[in-house]
């Protein structure tokens, strides 16, 4: 069975119980009221639970867990040629920070851009902020893009995507470390399933439609 921990937060949550358990043996207490719920909290943050991928050909499912900031046709996209809706979701430090593939298909770039450290929920974060995009081609030949903005607290994006890489709907493809966002840019042909203000989780809610409907 799969320990539903990331693997990034090993070396996190190891230190945090040989601190616990040094502060034990010396017998300070008052320590302990310190680092047990630090351990608690750095387990929970590198939670990893295990989704159900919708089957289905047409949706294109959430790439993290959080809230919905932004649903916005936009023109010109960062990411993509032309008209473009973009979706924006935040994530806050008590979400699963484990983000999935929207969509199966083939990696076709990845764009990393070093940056400063904003706010993610603020407009700025997406032009500003360090952040790595993965731009991925379907079988069909349309293109899509995710890209992983760091946040206020978030200091380490991890991408396992690497171009010419075939990835599959609902896959782990990285994450990010506390706090952070992710923009979602498809063809403008897709139609949002989501809105401001919805809470979605990476991997098995559904966040547009390729097609109209």
């Amino acid at each position: 069975m799969r320990f539903p921990v990331a693997k990034e937060g090993h070396p996190f949550i190891l230190a945090c119980i040989i601190c616990t358990a040094a502060v034990w043996v010396a017998g300070l207490r008052w320590l302990e009221a310190f680092f047990i719920p630090l351990t608690v909290f750095v387990i929970a943050f590198f939670r990893d639970p295990e989704r159900r991928i919708p089957v289905d050909g047409g949706s294109i499912v959430s790439p993290a867990d959080g809230k919905v900031i932004k649903v916005e046709r936009e023109r010109g996209g960062k990411f993509l040629r032309g008209e473009a809706l973009k979706i924006s979701i935040f994530m806050n430090v008590f979400n699963v920070h484990v983000n999935r593939v929207p969509f199966s298909g083939r990696v076709v770039e990845v764009v990393y851009n070093p940056g400063k450290f904003f706010n993610a929920s603020l407009d700025k974060a997406s032009l500003e902020n360090e952040q790595n995009a993965v731009i991925l081609e379907t079988e069909s030949g349309v293109r899509l893009a995710f890209n992983q903005i760091a946040g206020l607290i978030a200091r380490r994006i991890v991408c396992y995507a690497k171009v010419g890489m075939e990835l599959e709907k609902g896959e782990r493809f990285g994450m990010i470390r506390f706090g952070s966002r992710v923009d979602v840019y498809l063809p403008a042909g897709c139609k949002a399933g989501v809105k401001v203000g919805d809470k979605v989780r990476a991997g098995s809610t559904i966040l547009g439609y390729w097609n109209a409907r």
